[in-house]
């Protein structure tokens, strides 16, 4: 990247930071229009007490910002809502720290039950929730997006395998509560599937590039779907209202409509909405619409600056570039040309990168479950979006998809024990340290291959000298006898006939019957000494074939290059 683009992106990057707190709730066009065209202020005066409201979006994508405020607003001047119900499927937080998320109604009497696939975001959920104030839920996101699509058809449950010996069943674990004494129960054991079932939804909120002066919306020019379509089905069918804030008015095309008009009730206008993190909707960025052909190593270096920038994306050591080689190895090692695949966050970026640099990902169909198909998984504060997707369906489309067509996920983890559970979700034991399943429960229910990438322990200090790892410094093993919250369970996954990797900075461990089975050792590192010793998880050590010898191109990438040989 030469200076000249650098300085156009820093500019780019500085001009969100001095106007992301930018909004006028009470906007309305100056042109006379039908009279669902609304302000957001009137939007907010529409929500009841005691409401059930969706917001759509995932990340930075199509934030419903304009409503988050408008709300906040109208509860601080002291005129409501109370105690509302907030569902929310993808993470939609600013970590406390970016304004304009749903983190803006995460206030003491505002919202009191919070339902999310995925909380780690929003903290102020979080902290109310530590306090006591506030009574928070999860389940998988795959599972929320159908009970609002089976909502928007009359009907309010979904029966599903996925989440089955996790802690989402109520036989395991606690079932969707996360805070103690929850008086809510969303999910349910039936024999050999689980029950979920959501809050009828009365208000779904979410973005939308464009309306027309008939009231018709426009998805053409956005980065994500997500729920909206299901959730403004849902909220009618239930007697609601379905809420979307557009950047602008375009002209009627009735073969690009998303959404009749007959579908939604209130449209605001809103100058300011974006198509994603940092990027108006006005002057979109055409490398997340669907279709898109724009350069794809000009796209990444983009993101990848922006993220560096605003320290989404951490700083990656040579042992980490190393691991994402091992993984992109065992990947194409184990799984088929053609593949359709679901990448995570975390670590498995790592993967995708080198995928990418070796141009296999050229010979794999890259799918987030936010509903891009095809192109490649956006990172960081872009995270749902893709660039140069093929084409962009719903979160609920995309889970379907899943059920017949996922050959290999990649996900992060935090803790694996000896059984080959994940804990995933669970941080620690307080309420703000909770992350959430997101949408991994019901992703690794549909994929054929598991690969789940992390780090053998926490903190640990590792150099590369002459190819081969040195541990200098142990660190806290993430291998473990029990992990504090099973996110899969590793006996289920075997049941199933699953296919399930942990790929670490220091070996890969299968999922076999017989346990926890290492495959694979980096070079310089002993078995005895550095993995046995620093794990917890009861680990089996095969004598035939015995665990290879892991390249030393995987640790250099000097001739490191990758090859199908998956069957």
């Amino acid at each position: 990247m030469n200076l000249l683009e650098r300085t156009k992106l820093l500019a780019h990057i500085l001009r969100w930071r001095l106007t992301w707190n930018r909004r006028d709730t009470g906007y309305l066009p100056a042109e006379p229009l039908p009279e669902k065209f609304k302000s957001a202020e009137q939007v907010a005066e529409l929500i009841g007490d005691g409401a059930c409201v969706i917001a759509c979006g995932i990340s930075g994508n199509a934030r419903c910002s304009i409503f988050f405020w408008a709300i906040r607003e109208r509860y601080e001047r002291g005129a409501g809502p109370h105690g509302l119900t907030w569902i929310s499927v993808g993470g939609q937080g600013g970590r406390g720290r970016v304004p304009g998320t749903v983190e803006e109604v995460g206030i003491d009497g505002l919202v009191t039950h919070y339902i999310a696939g995925h909380t780690e975001t929003a903290k102020s959920m979080l902290h109310l929730a530590d306090a006591g104030k506030l009574e928070l839920h999860t389940m998988a996101q795959g599972e929320m997006t159908h009970v609002i699509e089976a909502q928007g058809h009359g009907e309010s449950i979904v029966r599903s395998t996925t989440g089955i010996g996790s802690f989402l069943d109520p036989r395991v674990g606690d079932g969707s509560a996360v805070t103690p004494d929850a008086q809510l129960q969303l999910i349910e054991a039936d024999d050999d599937k689980l029950v979920y079932k959501l809050p009828a939804i009365d208000v779904a909120l979410f973005s939308a590039p464009y309306a027309d002066r008939d009231g018709n919306i426009y998805f053409h020019n956005a980065a994500t779907i997500t729920e909206n379509i299901e959730a403004a089905r849902a909220a009618r069918r239930n007697g609601g209202l379905a809420c979307v804030a557009v950047s602008g008015l375009i002209d009627r095309d009735d073969a690009a409509i998303g959404l009749a008009a007959d579908e939604v009730d209130v449209i605001v206008v809103n100058p300011h909405n974006e198509q994603t993190g940092s990027v108006p909707q006005r002057e979109y960025w055409p490398m997340f619409t669907a279709g898109a052909t724009e350069d794809e190593h000009e796209a990444v270096t983009r993101l990848k600056f922006i993220n560096e920038t605003l320290r989404i994306t951490p700083h990656r050591s040579r042992v980490d570039h190393a691991l994402g080689r091992l993984g992109a190895k065992t990947f194409t090692d184990n799984v088929r040309a053609g593949a359709t695949v679901n990448i995570g966050v975390g670590l498995a970026e790592e993967v995708c990168r080198e995928l990418y640099a070796s141009h296999m990902h050229e010979q794999i169909t890259f799918t987030t479950e936010s509903g891009p198909y095809g192109g490649l998984p956006a990172p960081g504060v872009f995270f749902g979006a893709a660039i140069n997707p093929q084409r962009l369906e719903s979160s609920a489309w995309m889970f379907h998809h899943y059920r017949d067509h996922l050959d290999a996920a990649m996900l992060g983890f935090l803790q694996l024990d000896s059984a080959g559970n994940i804990n995933l979700s669970k941080r620690g034991p307080r309420m703000i340290d909770y992350v959430g399943p997101g949408g991994a429960p019901s992703i690794i229910d549909s994929a054929r291959t598991v690969l789940f990438i992390g780090k053998w322990m926490q903190g640990a200090k590792i150099s590369i000298d002459n190819a081969q790892l040195r541990l200098q410094q142990a660190g806290t093993p993430k291998l473990i006898e029990q992990v504090d919250e099973i996110t899969f369970s590793g006996s289920v996954g075997l049941a199933r006939g699953k296919q399930v990797f942990y790929v670490t900075d220091l070996g890969v461990l299968e999922l076999t019957q017989d346990g926890l089975t290492l495959r694979a050792v980096m070079p310089g590192i002993d078995i005895e000494r550095d993995l046995l010793a620093n794990s917890r998880a009861q680990i089996v050590v095969p004598d035939d074939p015995p665990p290879q010898i892991v390249p030393a191109e995987v640790i250099t990438g000097t001739d490191f290059h990758l090859q199908w040989t998956g069957a």
